[in-house]
């Protein structure tokens, strides 16, 4: 019988961390997200204890359940330099994000990013409040301020329809958390004086999306990561350069986000 592994996310008091462990409840060990350490119990389950870890940032999902891999099975090149990048390291400086990049296809950051000389501003890894919780990326440009949010399902149906995302049909709270996550941007920048504003969420989704039913023209919506830029470009003029630089120079401030 396989054994399964069950990788947890943990963030209290300042700290990120995934835990993995057992069926049977035995710890296997943890990574911190932060530092990059990697802490295993057992050597020999230090490659699925990777894994795992890579599997769940790629998944995004609140718990993660996998089979335990042969302990003699190494991670796939790409997958081991992944998940270094993201864990930062002594070999940092050694790993090539571009070709890393180039094989998973753009990121969404590069695909925001390079609306810039279109009059776009991106600003990533926003610390909203003082619980821990930041937000993936706040775009700001003609078509108003929007918060942006990735969920990655490669393979799997993602059906909107509604005010509702479901995940080969599992309903998700990716809507509803967008739209949580824009009501408190745009309260902060409210309260930073950017009057007369409007933030809406967006979630960008790696996946078969199909979507249903047009979303209301302030709620919040997905998009397909291949349709970034389409979709943005195509969204009616509501600020001005002038404007979009001076709501962009307020959320760069730390201030705005530690109210």
């Amino acid at each position: 019988m396989e054994d399964v592994l069950t990788v947890r996310r943990w963030r209290r008091y300042g700290a990120d961390r995934l835990y993995v462990t057992q069926e049977s409840g035995a710890r296997v060990g943890s990574v911190d997200l932060q530092s990059g350490e990697v802490v295993v119990d057992d050597p020999l389950h230090e490659a699925g204890l990777r894994r795992a870890a890579q599997a769940y940032l790629r998944a995004d999902v609140a718990e993660l359940a996998m089979t335990l891999p042969d302990p003699g099975a190494a991670l796939d090149p790409v997958d081991e330099s992944a998940l270094q990048a993201w864990l930062g390291g002594d070999d940092w400086d050694s790993i090539n994000l571009a070709a890393i990049r180039g094989e998973r296809g753009s990121s969404v950051r590069t695909r925001l990013e390079r609306m810039g000389d279109e009059g776009w501003q991106v600003v990533h890894d926003v610390p909203l409040g003082r619980q821990g919780s930041l937000v993936e990326h706040l775009l700001i440009g003609p078509a108003g301020i929007f918060t942006v949010a990735e969920r990655r399902h490669p393979g799997q149906r993602i059906v909107v329809e509604g005010r509702t995302i479901a995940v080969d049909g599992r309903s998700m709270s990716y809507l509803r958390d967008a739209r949580l996550e824009a009501t408190r941007v745009q309260g902060a920048l409210l309260a930073a004086a950017c009057a007369a504003i409007t933030v809406r969420g967006v979630v960008v989704v790696h996946g078969d999306l199909e979507v249903r039913t047009v979303q209301p023209q302030h709620d919040a919506f997905a998009i397909a990561r291949q349709d970034v830029q389409t979709v943005f470009r195509a969204m009616p003029v509501r600020l001005d350069p002038a404007r979009v630089m001076a709501i962009a120079h307020v959320a760069r401030q730390r201030a705005t986000w530690s109210r």
